[in-house]
């Protein structure tokens, strides 16, 4: 076993999430390599680096009062990761600054979005609500039965309930919650595409 491959085993016993960060997001091994070499040339200090980096921006965002504050330090994470080819090319210091200057970005769009969503939204014709479900229905029928059945799980029950049972899928599929909130990410961005492009398609006939 080489050293690369002993340290390799260390990191996804110490950090269960980083191995799955890169498997949930399509990441290229050259692609993670380069990520992990980004934050720290030593991949055992890069580990440590990236989980301190997440739960700083976690708590960044709680303590703005922002109420998904998990799921916004993912999408920092995951813009951060789109770059990294450039990062390693052009951007020199303190990769945790990096990830600083994405968040304050990340949190004056949720600002916006949120003072958007205070208005009071026009009455919304009956029939307009029906075809938003319609579309619901089939952009859900259209997606794998595996996935379909995971995003619903996930978002099933009250406040209290969803964590016990966010938990028990997370121990069923032997991954980590971080993990787990990732794949639900991007099963529901496709399905939210899909059902804006449902919506368009109805409008224009």
């Amino acid at each position: 076993m080489t050293d690369r491959d002993s340290t390799d085993l260390f990191i996804n016993a110490t950090f269960p999430a980083i191995p799955s960060l890169r498997h949930e997001w399509n990441i290229s091994r050259e692609g993670f390599d380069a990520f992990l070499a980004w934050l720290d040339q030593d991949r055992e200090s890069a580990g440590r680096k990236y989980e301190d980096i997440r739960r700083r921006l976690v708590k960044i965002f709680t303590c703005r009062g922002c109420i998904c504050p998990d799921e916004l330090a993912d999408e920092v994470i995951n813009r951060v990761l789109s770059k990294v080819r450039e990062l390693t090319e052009s951007y020199s210091g303190d990769p945790a600054r990096y990830f600083g200057g994405v968040a304050r970005n990340v949190l004056h769009e949720y600002v916006r979005r949120r003072a958007v969503r205070a208005l009071p939204p026009p009455p919304e014709p009956p029939e307009s609500r029906s075809q938003e479900l319609d579309c619901l229905d089939a952009c859900l029928d259209e997606i794998p039965t595996r996935n379909r059945e995971l995003i619903l799980r996930y978002y099933e029950g009250r406040k209290g309930d969803r964590i016990r049972n966010r938990n028990e899928m997370a121990h069923e599929m032997g991954t980590e919650q971080n993990a787990l909130r990732i794949r639900v990410h991007r099963i529901r961005s496709a399905v939210r595409r899909c059902v804006g492009d449902c919506l368009a398609s109805g409008a224009n006939r």
